[in-house]
């Protein structure tokens, strides 16, 4: 029960990035005592972990996401705006006027 407590109060990505930022500025401009300082190095080492831990939850989710019907990941690359897809060359992609979602 503690921990979806605990998990309910994190910070979103990008309020936690956010956060990083206005930290990395403040440390910066070095006009803190060195005990400030610290404290927000600490600060900002926690908030960066935190990132790097949903950076890399996102990219295993993705990486779930791009499976082919036969489990393996294939890789779409970004190009021009455009998503090309690089796992399967050799897949067929209809073109269909039909207006519907379906």
């Amino acid at each position: 029960m503690m921990a979806k407590k605990a998990e309910a109060q994190k910070q979103t990505f990008e309020a936690s990035l956010q956060s990083l930022e206005r930290i990395v500025g403040e440390l910066e401009r070095g006009e803190l005592p060195l005990e400030k300082s610290l404290e927000l190095f600490e600060q900002g080492v926690k908030l960066s972990r935190e990132c790097q831990e949903r950076l890399g939850e996102a990219e295993r989710r993705i990486e779930v996401l791009l499976q082919d019907n036969d489990g393996r990941t294939f890789a779409e690359a970004l190009g021009g705006g455009e998503l090309s897809r690089a796992g399967f060359a050799d897949a067929e992609v209809e073109e269909d006027d039909d207006e519907s979602v379906f």
